[in-house]
Formats: C-alpha cells, structure tokens, sequence
C-alpha cells in the first residue's frame, strides 16, 4: 500500500488544495488532526478531508473546536481562533470531527495526533521520543501536532537516531529499528521553512518521504486579515516560525 500522510492543515485551504493535487491516484489519504483552528477556513477543509480522508484521528485543536476542550492551555492567538471557529463551524463537520478517534492502529503502523497514549504530548527530542516508543509495539508511529518534519529512530539497544527534514528528502527504514515520524505541518509549519509538508508512505519498500511545497501565502494572509483573526497568525505563514 502507499499513503499519503497529511496533518494540521488548520483551516488553510489553500495549502490544503495544493497538498492534494501532489496525492497519487494510487495513495490512501491519512490526516492526523488538526484539521481546523488558527486559519480562515475551516469548513472548506474539514469538507474536502472529509471527501477524500481513508483514516483520519482527532486532533486537540479539533477537540477544542467541537467540546472547547482545552483552550486553557491555549495561547491569546490560538484561542481566540478556536473562539471563531466555533461561531462558523457547520453542525455537519462539528459533528464528523467529534466522531474521531485519538488514535488507530493498523496492522504496520500507528496514527496519533501528538504520541501514544498521552494523545497531545509533544514529542521535541530523543528523550520524549524514547519515552513515547516505550508505552506502545507499534514498530512505526506517525504524529503531528508539533509542526515540524522529522523522525526518530529506536534501535534494540536503546538509543535514539533523529533527523530533521526541514526540505524535504527520503528516509529508508530500517527493519531492526521502530521509529516515530513527524510528518510536518500543511498548515502552518513551524520548522523555519514556510514551505508546507506531508509525508508519503510505501509499505512495499519501506520508504518515507517528506514533500515539501509552496502555494499561495499571501492569499490566505488576506483572509486571515478579512476575519480579523490575530495578526500573529498570518504573518507567521511567511516565517515559518
């Protein structure tokens, strides 16, 4: 099988478009949430995952979206998102991402928002990544939530590889390791490169690769500025940051 590995695409339909025109017409789409908050566009991207998505997990902003969940531990600008969304989020695409689970478990590999277990952990280093491969099997666990492309590879002996892939490339699996990949943000990356990124998955030949792409910045800018979202939350897309 290939997959097409997509998460926190945060209501950035525009990024979302062009992450989907790159999906092969012979790859499964996976989204690991975050799917709404920060952007102009939540409708619009829950409606088009939801159309095409195989798999799909909950995200915390997702969570906060549909229960407000959580908002205490949110910055001013990621809350006052949420508090938006809220006030435009349609009962139908309410209703689908409250249906999501926190995680699923496939015969080859794990999906999670954030780690295993402990849902909405961020996993930033080799120890929390250790940590978070120590409270499952699963020889392979896809996450999100931190916004940054990487992985972290386990051996038996204990200890932690790791790499960023702030542009792009290709990670070739070895099978005496477990490994947890991050596959970036389509929304929003915060790897100090403002290109969007997903992964795809071959489970053939055990490959992962991180796709890094453009699209139009600017556009979803304006409309961060015509909802009078924070400031923050446009100029960042340009950052990467």
């Amino acid at each position: 099988m290939k997959y097409a590995i997509i998460s926190d695409v945060h209501s950035n339909i525009e990024s979302l478009e062009r992450a989907l025109s790159l999906v092969e017409p012979d790859e499964e789409l996976i989204c690991l949430g975050d799917i709404v908050g920060y952007g102009p566009n939540p409708n619009e991207c829950v409606e088009r995952i939801r159309s095409r998505v195989k798999y799909a997990v909950l995200g915390n902003h997702d969570l906060a979206a549909v229960e407000n969940f959580g908002v205490e531990h949110f910055n001013d600008a990621a809350r006052a998102a949420i508090s938006w969304t809220q006030s435009v989020l349609r009962h139908e695409n309410r209703s689908w991402l409250n249906e999501l689970s926190y995680e699923l478990r496939l015969p080859q590999f794990l999906l999670v928002h954030g780690a295993p277990v402990e849902y909405f952990e961020y996993i930033l280093d080799k120890r929390t990544a250790k940590r978070a491969l120590e409270r499952t099997d699963a020889p392979l666990v896809f996450i999100g939530h931190t916004h940054i492309a990487e992985w972290y590879g386990l051996d038996a002996n204990g200890d932690v590889t790791h790499n960023h892939m702030q542009h792009g490339g290709t990670l070739e699996l070895d099978p005496e390791k477990r490994y947890i990949i991050d596959v970036g943000s389509v929304g929003q990356p915060r790897d100090l490169n403002p290109e969007a990124c997903f992964v795809r998955y071959d489970t053939v030949t055990r490959t992962v690769e991180w796709v890094r792409y453009t699209y139009p910045v600017s556009n979803v800018q304006q409309k961060i500025h015509a909802c009078h979202l924070p400031e923050y939350l446009a100029t960042r897309l340009a950052m990467g940051r």
